[in-house]
């Protein structure tokens, strides 16, 4: 298991447009990955899960994957929100 706390940078924070880039990113990889945000835990690959989360600018959260490429989709997923 692999994690990383990052900052969302995006000054709108996690927006509809930046939700559907990192589902589509996390769903290129056969990980378990999820955002950890507050007290809340949702699972990168679902776009609801993570626009109810509704993260705004500044703030944040940690991305935890398991799997073979977990390193990969962590890295990519931070590009997208750090």
């Amino acid at each position: 298991m692999i994690s990383r706390e990052i900052t969302i940078s995006s000054t709108n924070g996690i927006h509809a447009a930046l939700a559907a880039k990192v589902v589509q990113t996390a769903s290129k990889y056969s990980v378990d990955i999820t955002l950890h945000y507050r007290d809340r835990i949702i699972d990168l690959k679902s776009i609801l899960g993570l626009m109810s989360l509704a993260v705004p600018y500044g703030e944040n959260v940690k991305i935890v994957a398991n799997g073979e490429r977990a390193d990969d989709a962590i890295k990519e997923i931070t590009q997208i929100l750090g």
